[in-house]
């Protein structure tokens, strides 16, 4: 059984930071493009950063870029997510994602229709950040 788990939510102040991590069970996860999307309360699940299998390549969706930085650990089957200057348009459950590729294919995280193709998915971290 797929089990992904997240952690490291909690309450920010604006310009703070904090890293959430998630750990895959069930599989060998160092096969898989991980990554991670959100969710603030009445809006539709939004992508935020991936990576390949290896950590070799990773994008981000532009409001990131520059504040959060993804990573990996393949020995440990963990992904990270690394989240500076905190806005509180930040504020958000923050959910880990697996696309069962070990390429990083932009159209399972991203789609013009707003799905996806991720085939597993955690239960999710909230992420509230105060201004």
């Amino acid at each position: 059984q797929v089990q992904l788990v997240e952690s490291g939510g909690g309450l920010v102040q604006a310009g703070g930071s904090l890293t959430l991590s998630c750990v895959g069970y069930g599989r060998i996860f160092s096969n898989y493009a991980m990554g991670w999307f959100r969710q603030a309360p009445g809006s539709a699940r939004q992508f935020v950063a991936a990576t390949s299998s290896n950590g070799g390549v990773t994008f981000y969706e532009d409001s990131v870029k520059g504040r959060f930085t993804i990573r990996r650990d393949n020995a440990k089957g963990m992904v990270y997510l690394q989240m500076d200057s905190l806005k509180s348009e930040d504020t958000a459950g923050y959910y880990c994602a697996v696309d069962r590729s070990p390429v990083l294919v932009k159209s399972e995280w991203i789609r013009p229709d707003g799905m996806n193709g991720i085939d597993w998915w955690g239960k999710g971290t909230l992420v509230t950040v105060s201004s």
